[in-house]
């Protein structure tokens, strides 16, 4: 057997960046030493830094391949700088680049779903929406969450920090559905609440068109398509929990298991440290790429603790309804939204990148099985 090439010399620390539009640079950086060519979509709003921002597309691998897997970022803007930091490290890998090579599979990396909430550290949208919640049909009734409706108003409160009254509403309504069924009101997706946390909107956004309109172009003639869609924020610090994304018929179910293992969650079944969804983003494949099988994981990586990583979403929802925040209380309520989707240590990032990559290799020997 040959040998594997030699690992890359880099530091994870290398990888990863303090903003957006250095995490932009690196990654087209990575794409040029590689020899591909980039595709830009460009935002119609600017950065936070006056920046320009894109979705980017980068497509490696043969231009006719009927399998192609996606490696995809910053779904929720601030969780792109564990994203990006993925994807330029896989670029500069040579393993995973011989890998890909040998296999003959395309891999389409889009990096930064949402531009704008990865510049401004926000999860959410320009639109103030949670991507990964407005994939509907919005002809079509939208879904009512009936208890977000209960505790939206201790939820974002006109105060900042929240106080003790507020703070009971929740814990009696954990009391009542359990701390799952809390976080399933909190984060399962509502449409009524457009400032408000987890809001799938009432219309497309650009990233979700964008997107459309990606998927159209390259998916094209592909039979096998799989996802890998990179994320942050539940779960043990560190660990990627492989969460099923799929229709949860068995046939799918086992094939995601036996490409990525038995640790596998399912959204559906209890097993993830997710909440059921929805308006979920996987869907897309399943409508632009109908002749294609799709085999699909998000691969979460943990943070904080839940109570933790929620509290920071509670606040930043706050500072955006309330611009008139003092200065310090606004730096300090966005350094923990950042804090809280990304951990700034050498260990956590090192984590991330091993396990990305065996999540990579697992998804190229999978398609050609």
């Amino acid at each position: 057997m040959a040998s594997l090439p030699r690992r890359s010399s880099m530091k994870a620390a290398e990888h990863f960046s303090q903003s957006y539009a250095e995490a932009r640079a690196k990654f087209l950086a990575a794409a040029t030493d590689a020899g591909l060519d980039l595709t830009p979509h460009w935002h119609p709003l600017l950065g936070s830094e006056g920046e320009r921002l894109a979705m980017d597309v980068l497509r490696q691998g043969p231009k006719a391949a009927e399998k192609l897997l996606i490696i995809s970022s910053a779904c929720h803007g601030v969780e792109g700088f564990a994203g990006s930091g993925i994807q330029t490290y896989l670029l500069r890998e040579p393993q995973w680049m011989q890998a890909v090579a040998d296999s003959g599979v395309a891999v389409l990396y889009i990096h930064a779903l949402n531009p704008h909430g990865f510049s401004w550290w926000r999860r959410v949208t320009q639109e103030g929406v949670d991507l990964n919640r407005n994939f509907h049909d919005f002809h079509q009734p939208l879904p009512h969450n009936a208890g977000y409706e209960e505790i939206a108003s201790a939820l974002l409160p006109p105060h900042w920090p929240p106080r003790p009254a507020d703070e009971a509403v929740l814990a009696d309504y954990a009391a009542r559905h359990g701390e799952a069924g809390l976080q399933a009101a909190v984060s399962g997706g509502q449409y009524s609440h457009e400032l408000g946390l987890f809001y799938g909107g009432r219309a497309p956004t650009w990233s979700q068109q964008t997107l459309r309109h990606v998927l159209e172009e390259q998916g094209a003639g592909v039979k096998e398509l799989a996802w890998i869609d990179l994320h942050t924020g539940l779960g043990p610090s560190g660990h990627g929990e492989r969460i099923f994304t799929g229709h949860e018929d068995p046939a799918s179910l086992a094939r995601a298991r036996h490409w990525w293992g038995e640790a596998v969650t399912s959204l559906t079944d209890g097993s993830s440290s997710s909440a059921p969804l929805v308006g979920l983003m996987w869907q897309v494949a399943a409508q632009v790429c109908p002749q294609a099988r799709y085999t699909g994981i998000a691969l979460e990586y943990g943070t904080l603790p839940l109570a933790q990583m929620f509290e920071a979403l509670r606040a930043d929802h706050w500072l955006a309804a309330h611009p008139e925040a003092p200065s310090d209380l606004a730096r300090s309520i966005k350094q923990q939204i950042r804090d809280a989707f990304y951990v700034d240590t050498d260990p956590w990032k090192q984590a991330l990148q091993e396990q990305a990559l065996e999540a990579g290799l697992q998804a190229l020997k999978g398609l050609n099985e």
